[in-house]
C-alpha cells in the first residue's frame, strides 16, 4: 500500500497485520481520487478539509493531504489501526495537518473540527455504518454545503434511501471495483 499521487507519491505506508480492517486497494483509491480531481465537483481537495471515517491505516486521508488538502480528520476506534494510523502520519511528517479522533464513527456525540468538503467512509462491508456515520456528521453540522462524500461498500450492498433522504444527500455516481462499490454522494443541486 502506497500513496498514489501528489507530494508523497510512491511513499509506502505501514500496513495493518490483522483481519479487523480491510484497507481500500491502491486501484480503488486511485479511481476515487480521479473522480475527485475530474472537475465534476469543482476542486474539493486543494486547500480543503477532509474527514476519513473508519480510517484504518489513514490511506484515504493521507492521500488527500498528499494531493493538497489542508487538513485531515481521522476517526478510528480499533487500537492496532490507531497505532498504524499514527505511524503513517508520522512517516509522512504530517502531524500538524492531522487530527486523530479515537472513537466509533457511528456514535460521535459532537463535531468540534472544521466543516469538511470531502468525506470518506469505508466501513465494514454490509454494516450500513458508512452512511450512518455520514448522516450523523450531517446532523452535527460537520459537512460544508458543497461536500462530496465517498462511501465504499460491498458490491451488492445498497445505501438506505430513507437515511439518504433524511441526511439531504443523493447518490451522484456509483462504480464497481471487484468486490467493492464506490458511491459518490452530494446534496442535490437546486
Amino acid at each position: 500500500m502506497r500513496i498514489i499521487g501528489g507530494q508523497h507519491r510512491g511513499t509506502k505506508l505501514v500496513e495493518l497485520a490483522n483481519d479487523k480492517t480491510r484497507p481500500t486497494s491502491d486501484r480503488v483509491r486511485e479511481s476515487i481520487f480521479n473522480i475527485l480531481s475530474g472537475g465534476r465537483f469543482g476542486m474539493p481537495l486543494p486547500g480543503g478539509i477532509v474527514i476519513d471515517l473508519f480510517a484504518g491505516t489513514g490511506a484515504l486521508g493521507l492521500e488527500a493531504l498528499s494531493r493538497g488538502a489542508a487538513r485531515s480528520y481521522f476517526v478510528e476506534n480499533e487500537a492496532s489501526a490507531l497505532a498504524v494510523l499514527r505511524a503513517n502520519i508520522s512517516k509522512l511528517k504530517r502531524a500538524g495537518d492531522c487530527t486523530v479522533i479515537a472513537a466509533n464513527a457511528t456514535s460521535l456525540a459532537a463535531w468540534r473540527g472544521e466543516r469538511a468538503g470531502v468525506v470518506f467512509a469505508d466501513a465494514p462491508y454490509n454494516s450500513g455504518s458508512g452512511l450512518a456515520a455520514v448522516a450523523g456528521l450531517e446532523k452535527m453540522g460537520a459537512l460544508s454545503p458543497e461536500a462530496v462524500i465517498i462511501i465504499e461498500t460491498g458490491k451488492t450492498e445498497t445505501l438506505d434511501p430513507l437515511m439518504l433522504a433524511d441526511a439531504g444527500l443523493s447518490i451522484i455516481d456509483s462504480r464497481s471495483y471487484g468486490k467493492a462499490m464506490v458511491h459518490v454522494l452530494a446534496r442535490p443541486s437546486e
